[in-house]
């Protein structure tokens, strides 16, 4: 496997030597900013051994020691901090599954779908005042001003760094799973004329695990034809490649099923961040070797950490009611299936207005998310499965009374703080006070969004296998149809907060290991400050520019906070972790004493 991997890297990616530019195209050229997205990697996976591209970049450049995710650790809500620079409760994009409160046509009339689709997307900005997250991205920034742009990879991410750009590809080009094939957004003539030439197919390949195929093929468009396409334009450049591994690898991986040890250590998880790190490799030669290294600044980040699934529980109530399951394993939609069973409330799939679900003679909730109550048009809860964190809606929130609201709120916050899969519990502010729940703002998730407000967030347990780095060996329960040995992340473990994060340039430090905290939310101010504007804002829940990693700058104070909640039933509290650098927040995990990996209560 190792011979293959080897040999397609190198056949499918070298650079032919006529790219070497002659000594009068060498002059200095203006300052360009490449983002380089390894989907789900970890900061203890990047060692010189598995991933040496990574690990020399980070200590020749910036090494961010003490970098987060924004939870829930999901991708599209990160991605939505990498391309804004905001906090979630001003972006609104709370989750990959969301409640939009209205019919989707592109979810076949369901209120409530997945954001990794262009169509989906781009029917969410139609609905949402032609820009759903409300801030305008790094990316859209740049293109404003006359920047060059291109953004490559994996669908959903890509498309959210410039929702708002024509689908021609006429003002930033966009490459990704659905290039070429139905659903694909458009080419323009430059890129699609040189294809043929570059050895790129007409239809990006499907992911597999590993997705060394699609990676091969979206690094070629990169460096065979939009690199060298920006390069004799000669204009200042921002580039987004959003690489699918180690995501994939560790999702779909196959070789720890049913088992939690190694899970997602396991060699599809350890191809996975190979792959990410050869493609990152190609990317940083074709930059050495066109003197682009000199005046591009490459920020490298991972959406979110990872963790290896786990289904255990001995209280939910829906893992007694299917006869064909084990008694102690959560089926996907458990969440779903035991507010049902809970409230005494009719359950359903998103959208179907048919016969409720019967859970006790078998009935499924496939992608985890479900609709309680009688009006299948009118739910009383509606529940938004995200694998680590699930979000509860509850649209009587929106009402001028909000007695209803709070005594449902209250009812499933007091359920929450009893089951043993959970691990922690945030409450819209509105709602008030709820013994043994935080409140949404103390975790950056109430501020200008106008996508509809989840009224609760649940995180999930996790806990060690007791390896010597626990973050690298952490289970975490998920609702999710992946089984258990598979990996998934979304809950507030600091295994799934703790990203890699790392940074080289003409802008940045050289050989720094910076101690402050970073999050993907800082990476656009920073850049932007880099390229020379600041971005509009519209929220006040935003990053910072990590002035300390630039050239010349001075480390910044830090200060470190417990919160806790008020003691629920038995006692038990939210607890959260966090940093702050000024008034921007860094969270490191969240949950219940005992029952979140990293989490410390005092």
């Amino acid at each position: 496997m190792k011979a293959v991997f080897a040999a397609a890297l190198l056949l499918g990616l070298g650079l032919p030597s006529a790219q070497a530019q002659p000594a009068q195209d060498r002059a200095p050229r203006p300052h360009n900013v490449i983002i380089f997205v390894a989907d789900g990697l970890r900061y203890g996976s990047v060692d010189p051994a598995t991933m040496p591209n990574l690990a020399r970049l980070k200590s020749e450049g910036v090494d961010f020691t003490n970098s987060h995710s924004l939870y829930p650790t999901v991708t599209t809500v990160n991605a939505s901090a990498i391309a804004t620079g905001h906090y979630i409760g001003d972006t609104g994009n709370f989750g990959n599954t969301l409640y939009v409160g209205r019919p989707m046509i592109s979810l076949k009339n369901s209120p409530l779908g997945f954001l990794e689709n262009d169509t989906v997307l781009d029917e969410m900005n139609q609905k949402f005042g032609g820009n759903y997250l409300n801030e305008t991205t790094l990316i859209a920034a740049a293109r404003a001003k006359g920047w060059q742009t291109a953004i490559i990879g994996k669908e959903g991410p890509a498309r959210i760094q410039d929702s708002t750009a024509a689908a021609d590809g006429n003002e930033t080009l966009i490459v990704d799973d659905s290039t070429g094939g139905e659903g694909g957004l458009g080419l323009p003539t430059w890129f699609s004329a040189n294809m043929r030439q570059a050895f790129v197919g007409p239809v990006a390949p499907k992911p597999a695990v590993p997705a060394i195929e699609q990676e091969v093929w979206l690094m070629k468009a990169t460096i065979r034809i939009v690199l060298p396409h920006f390069r004799e334009t000669g204009k200042p450049f921002a580039l987004l490649f959003w690489s699918r591994d180690p995501d994939i690898s560790k999702h779909n991986g196959r070789d720890s099923i049913g088992e939690m040890i190694p899970g997602i250590n396991g060699p599809s998880g350890l191809a996975g961040t190979r792959n990410a790190d050869v493609m990152l490799g190609q990317l940083l030669d074709y930059l050495k070797q066109t003197g682009l290294d000199q005046t591009t600044d490459v920020f490298v980040t991972a959406d979110h950490g990872f963790a290896t699934v786990s289904h255990v529980t001995a209280t939910s109530p829906s893992a007694h009611m299917d006869p064909a399951a084990p008694l102690t394993d959560l089926q996907s939609g458990f969440l779903a299936m035991d507010l049902a069973a809970t409230l005494g409330l009719p359950l359903r799939l998103p959208g179907d207005t048919g016969a409720p679900v019967d859970v006790g003679n078998g009935g499924k909730l496939p992608g985890g998310s479900g609709m309680l109550g009688n009006d299948p048009l009118h739910p009383e809860v509606v529940v938004a499965a995200n694998g680590g964190t699930d979000m509860i809606y509850l649209p009587a929130m929106n009402a001028k009374d909000l007695g209803p609201a709070k005594e449902m709120a209250g009812d499933i916050v007091k359920f929450l703080l009893a089951q043993d899969y959970v691990s922690g519990v945030f409450v819209h502010d509105k709602l008030g006070k709820i013994p043994g729940a935080l409140s949404m703002s103390d975790v950056g998730l109430m501020g200008s969004a106008q996508t509809p407000q989840p009224a609760i967030f649940v995180n999930f347990r996790s806990f060690s296998t007791g390896c010597e780095n626990e973050l690298q060996c952490t289970i975490a329960i998920s609702d999710t149809p992946l089984a258990t040995g598979q990996g998934n992340h979304g809950s507030f473990s600091r295994a799934e907060t703790r990203n890699f994060m790392a940074a080289i340039g003409p802008s940045f430090k050289r050989g720094y290991a910076d101690p402050a905290p970073v999050s993907n939310a800082d990476i656009a101010p920073t850049l932007a400050h880099a390229m020379g504007f600041a971005l509009p804002s519209k929220g006040t829940l935003k990053g910072r520019v990590i002035s300390e990693a630039l050239t010349g700058g001075a480390e910044v104070a830090v200060q470190s906070q417990v919160l806790k909640s008020e003691p629920g039933p038995g006692g038990i509290r939210t607890i959260l972790n966090l940093q702050s650098v000024g008034p921007v927040r860094y969270f490191d995990a969240a949950g219940f004493e005992g029952k979140t990996v990293g989490l410390r209560a005092q």
